[in-house]
């Protein structure tokens, strides 16, 4: 059994009008490439750099589930998603880069 975790995010720009919804194994990891531009892609060309979101698993065959239910819903079904758990639309990667 493993004890790996496995990470659904979303991610917005600035302004908060482009979202990104991804997987990951390495939260804190994938967030800082994004925010650093490390890959090329949709983040780089949209600036996306705020992680608005995310939800924890324990396998990733759910994680990815997750993810595709997120990413065929509608922008609308999004925030109301972002906005449970963040309503400020705060960048969450503080909160999960420091040591606890």
């Amino acid at each position: 059994m493993s004890s790996r975790q496995y990470y659904i995010y979303v991610m917005t720009n600035k302004g908060n009008t482009v979202l990104y919804t991804g997987v990951t194994a390495n939260l804190v990891k994938r967030v800082y490439e994004h925010k650093q531009k490390i890959v090329e892609g949709f983040t780089k060309k949209y600036n996306i750099n705020k992680l608005v979101y995310y939800e924890t698993f324990d396998d990733p065959e759910n994680a990815i589930l997750r993810e595709k239910q997120i990413k065929a819903g509608s922008r609308r079904k999004k925030i109301k998603l972002i906005e449970r758990m963040n309503p400020g639309w705060k960048d969450l990667y503080d909160k999960i880069a420091s040591p606890r």
